[in-house]
């Protein structure tokens, strides 16, 4: 897989650690407590232990969302609105996401938005006003809806989220897709993005998807299941971060499984990142790294919904 260049440093904020000041341990300490493994009150304990000052850094790790905004929402160059819409088989039949318009009479490519394991986040929302920035209709779904919507700290969205049916909860991503690619503006030509959890949804909803989809770029997302990839028309571009050995071991085998199902594919692997390294809320943030897998990412989307 192609590799960036080792030449960018994480783009420090304001009264916050780097990465180069963060421990490894804590780092996985972090990913664990992400993934619901741990909570809040166990990393903060265990980071405390494994390294003198381990407690200041994993509080540096903990989101500044107010940090981390790009494009405001009153920005003239896009409309931004909330929007329900519905979503048969999925957690309570009815779903709400946060769309984007570019400005302009379209019709617009569209990009589906898929948020982490926390629900829609400012950063998500943050997402979807750069994907239209860029030109696309972008609808950034929040999964919690049905359960009274993200919360607004990402430790209750986090517990929200890991309490919903899974099924349901990608049966919403499906529907949300079906209702952007369908929408007024919308060209007809789908993409679909997400992060983490939306990393792993954006795989799977390529299988689930089939023909309907375009293509497809997951950020250190879970391989799809074997079964899935057959049905994958979509072409992928696929990110993931060096020090995320969870994720980042999936890809041979998921690579090999694309390529004998003929699927259009090509995958990165940014180096000196953790996973979440598109985030830019705390300093697993890596500025060169998401810079140039945002840029890949548009431009890639460009070509495939033209």
């Amino acid at each position: 897989m192609p590799d960036l260049p080792d030449t960018g440093a994480p783009l420090p904020m304001p009264g916050a650690l780097t990465q180069a000041e963060i421990d490894q341990r804590v780092f996985d300490l972090y990913d664990e407590y992400c993934h619901g493994r741990i909570d809040r009150r166990t990393f903060l304990q265990r980071s405390a232990v494994v390294t003198a000052g381990g407690l200041a850094m994993a509080q540096a790790l903990l989101p500044r969302y107010a940090q981390a905004q790009t494009v405001s929402f009153t920005d003239e160059r896009i409309k931004p609105s909330y929007v329900t819409y519905p979503s048969p088989g999925g957690t309570s039949g009815t779903m709400r996401g946060y769309l984007v318009q570019p400005s302009g009479t379209g019709p617009f490519p569209v990009v589906l938005v898929i948020h982490e394991n926390r629900g829609l986040n400012p950063y998500i929302e943050d997402v979807a006003r750069r994907a239209a920035v860029a030109g696309f209709l972008a609808l950034a779904p929040d999964g919690l809806f049905p359960a009274g919507g993200y919360p607004g700290n990402d430790d209750d969205g986090r517990a929200l989220q890991a309490k919903l049916d899974q099924g349901k909860l990608r049966t919403d991503m499906l529907n949300s897709a079906r209702y952007l690619k369908a929408h007024a503006l919308s060209s007809g030509k789908l993409g679909v993005t997400g992060f983490c959890w939306g990393g792993s949804t954006t795989n799977a909803l390529a299988g689930l998807l089939g023909e309907e989809m375009q293509a497809g770029a997951p950020f250190y997302g879970a391989a799809a299941d074997p079964a899935l990839v057959p049905r994958i028309k979509a072409a992928l571009l696929v990110h993931y971060a060096e020090h995320d050995e969870r994720i980042t071991s999936m890809w041979p085998a998921y690579e090999q499984a694309l390529k004998a199902s003929g699927v259009r594919h090509e995958a990165h692997v940014y180096p000196g990142t953790q996973h979440g390294f598109h985030n830019n809320s705390t300093p697993r943030y890596n500025e060169a790294a998401a810079r140039l897998a945002w840029e890949r990412t548009v431009a890639f989307f460009r070509e495939h919904l033209a």
